[in-house]
This record gives C-alpha cells, structure tokens and sequence, in this order.
C-alpha cells in the first residue's frame, strides 16, 4: 500500500508540476482545471498496472475513474476553449502581483496535487489490493456511480445548451435536473465518488477510503462548489426565488411559487 501511495505522489507531483509549466508559458491557470479530471485518470493506470494481478474489481474501478476523468476534462476544455483566463485565476494574478509564480504552483496546482491525492486513495486503496471477486457492494457501488455520472452529464449538457440560447442571457436554468438541485453537475460528481467508496467497502480496510468522497463532498458543498458559484448571484431576484424552492444539492421536489 505505501509503495502505490508513494508512486501515486510522485506521479501527482510530475503531473501538477508540468500542467504548471503549460500554465506559465500560456499565461492561463485555468489549465489546472482542465487536467483536474486527468490527473485521477493517471493515478488510477498508475495504479492499476503496479498490482499486474487485474481483478474484476480492479477493472471495474479504473473504467469507471477513465470513464469519468476523460468525461470532465474534455467538457471543462470544450466550456473554456477561447474564453481566455478563468476570472478567478485572473484576479489571483492581478492580486499576488510579483509573487504570482510561486503563489500559483503551491496554492493552485500543489495544492490541486494534494486533494487530488486524498480523493484518490479510495482508488488505490481498491487497486493496491488482491481481493478480486465481485460482491454485493460492488454492484451497488456501481449502481450508485451510474446515478452520480447521469447527474454530472446530463446537468452538464442541460446547461451547456441552456447558454447556448442567446434568449437565456441573463436567466436563470430552471428546468431539467435542475427543477430538483440547483447543482445537479456537483451533486452527480460527489455520488460517483460516494459509489466507488462501496465498492472499495470489499477490500480489507476499506472504510478507511471514506475520507475520499468525504474530501470531494466538503469542497464542493463548501470550497469551491455550491458556495463559490452561488455568490455570482448574489441580489440577482429570479435566483433568489429559484433558490427558495429548489433543493442546493439532494435532488427533491421544488417547493411551490409564491
């Protein structure tokens, strides 16, 4: 297990450090969140091909982090694509002033690196090892990933066409997955995480993956989810009455208008 956590690191650390290099002769941080979904996908080929023993578990996880890696970082390139600077990255940039280098590799992409890193355990805890059978779990595990990837994708494309109507310029998307969460995309990446957390319940110490969907649940409920985006709306009156009868992150029913 050290050995698959100590190659992981390293792994994460050359990765980070090069999407760093990208990022400086670019001029765009918002790279980091590009290769934030492929950065999973490293760890789990990593670590799925240091074991060499491949079990239907092993398998099962890794698909499932490709699948859902690829899925995310090709939708954040296609989102970003020749909008320039994530506005966030840009005003660290004005903000941090001559220390903008060594503040952007340690607080952006190290610090990506690190909770990347944490989130990935329940992925090495599963492909570090031998149990190989699939059981009762795993296939509630899966079932769950498949509500999560659902949520994630079907949110994403609902929005991405909703924006794409010049006549929504300005509204707010309603409809959809969105009737029942106002973050349908962040309530689906978490509940995929949550899935593979089941399927790592097979393994021997297992439940000590839990810290991954916990990790991932806390920074999008209140890091750099829910509670980040939200503030762009702040006194907007249809969001306000939109976020009054709609649920913030478990889908359920809308409350009735006033």
């Amino acid at each position: 297990m050290i050995t698959f956590i100590s190659y992981a690191a390293l792994a994460v650390f050359l990765y980070m450090s090069i999407l760093f290099v990208i990022a400086l002769f670019k001029r765009d941080n918002s790279i980091a969140d590009i290769g934030w979904g492929l950065g999973f996908v490293i760890v789990a080929l990593l670590t799925f091909f240091l074991e060499w023993g491949f079990s239907a578990r092993h398998i099962l996880v890794t698909a499932l982090v490709v699948v859902w890696g690829v899925r995310l970082s090709t939708h954040i390139y296609l989102r970003n694509r020749g909008k320039g600077e994530d506005p966030r990255y840009a005003a660290w940039r004005k903000k941090w002033g001559k220390w903008f280098v060594v503040r952007s590799f340690f607080q952006v992409f190290m610090l990506q690196g690190l909770l990347l890193l944490f989130i990935s355990y329940v992925i090495i805890r599963v492909n570090s090892s031998s149990e190989g059978g699939l059981s009762v779990l795993d296939i509630c595990g899966l079932a769950v990933w498949i509500i999560g990837f659902l949520f994630e994708s079907l949110g994403d494309l609902q929005l991405k066409r909703f924006i794409a109507d010049e006549r929504n310029r300005g509204r707010i998307l309603t409809t959809g997955l969105w009737r029942y969460t106002r973050h349908p995309n962040y309530f689906g990446e978490a509940t995929m995480w949550w899935g593979i957390f089941l399927i790592a319940l097979s393994v021997p110490y297992g439940w000590t993956a839990i810290i991954s969907p916990a990790v991932i649940t806390f920074l999008l409920l209140r890091v750099s989810g829910v509670i980040l985006l939200e503030k762009e709306f702040t006194d907007n009156e249809e969001f306000e009455e939109y976020k009054r009868r709609t649920s913030a992150f478990i889908p359920w029913f809308p409350k009735p208008s006033r």
